[in-house]
């Protein structure tokens, strides 16, 4: 099997992880592990990896200059991301986790415009308005009555929150990714944010009876630490050292499409016009802004 090859099946094996994770790491909340208190897991288990792993990468010193920067990528994509997202799954549905998290690319997109001075195409414009109407129909129209999602709307708002922060944590990791071995960087953003959110985090941590968990759940803070926080990272990265970022970027597409099925399938979650509607918007508008321009002949 040759590298690209091997490199598609880890954009894949990534995308997959992630569409999965909306309903298992639900499937523990908060009855088990609360929201915050899964993060505290995250950030600290992913620390650890990284830190076990960086002696395979080169050894860097992080210049004075860049530390700041680093500061501001680990509070906006460690620590408010993650803590926004998972409050936000606690709140909401797999389906809706699944369908706004994409929206990444079209916040991406009006960040570098309003920051970077990126120029806004016709078909980019139209993608950003589509994306969110979708994004705001979910939240004003797909509300439910469900026991296991107490406030829709709200948890919807945080998924907007974690896809917003997260595109601009993207555009600010950019340079510092030019710049740093993956695994250098990774060790200390994800130090830095488990400092950033322990206060948050530790009274749910502290919450946790692990004497009384069921072996099933020890199996979900397994799949969440090890698989949606460390595994797809480094799956990422490989399938980015074969593949053009614009192909690794395709299998957002794919997210939602597992995540809905997989919510389906194991009936924690229902298709509504509205959820279905949204869909639709949201991931029209994201191939329309994250779409490259035809060269001029």
């Amino acid at each position: 099997m040759n590298k690209r090859t091997l490199a598609l099946l880890a954009a894949l094996g990534a995308t997959t992880i992630y569409g999965l994770n909306h309903t298992i790491a639900k499937g523990a909340m908060p009855d088990y592990v609360g929201p915050y208190g899964f993060i505290m897991l995250r950030l600290g288990g992913a620390s650890i990896l990284f830190w076990a792993i960086s002696f395979l990468g080169p050894k860097q010193r992080i210049e004075k200059k860049d530390w700041l920067r680093i500061l501001a990528c680990s509070l906006l994509g460690m620590a408010i991301n993650m803590l926004a997202f998972f409050k936000g799954l606690q709140l909401s549905t797999p389906i809706n986790s699944s369908v706004l998290v994409t929206i990444t690319p079209i916040i991406v997109v009006v960040l570098s415009a309003l920051f970077i001075k990126e120029k806004v195409t016709l078909n980019k414009g139209l993608g950003i308005f589509l994306g969110f109407v979708g994004a705001l129909g979910l939240i004003l129209f797909g509300a439910e009555i469900r026991q296991d999602a107490p406030n829709i709307p709200l948890g919807n708002i945080l998924f907007v929150l974690n896809a917003t922060v997260y595109g601009s944590y993207l555009i600010l990791v950019k340079k510092l990714l030019e710049k740093y071995h993956p695994f250098t960087l990774m060790k200390w953003l994800f130090t830095i944010g488990f400092v950033i959110a322990f206060p948050v985090t530790y009274p749910e941590y502290s919450a946790i009876e692990w004497a009384t968990l069921p072996l099933w759940v020890y199996g979900v803070i397994a799949f969440v630490v090890i698989g949606t926080t460390f595994m797809t990272y480094l799956f990422n990265v490989f399938a980015l050292t074969q593949l053009r970022a614009s192909t690794v970027g395709a299998f957002v597409y794919l997210q939602p499409l597992i995540g809905i099925l997989f919510a389906l399938f194991s009936g924690k979650d229902q298709l509504t016009t509205v959820k279905i509607l949204a869909t639709v918007l949201v991931l029209l508008g994201v191939y329309l802004a994250s779409r490259k321009p035809k060269a001029s002949p």
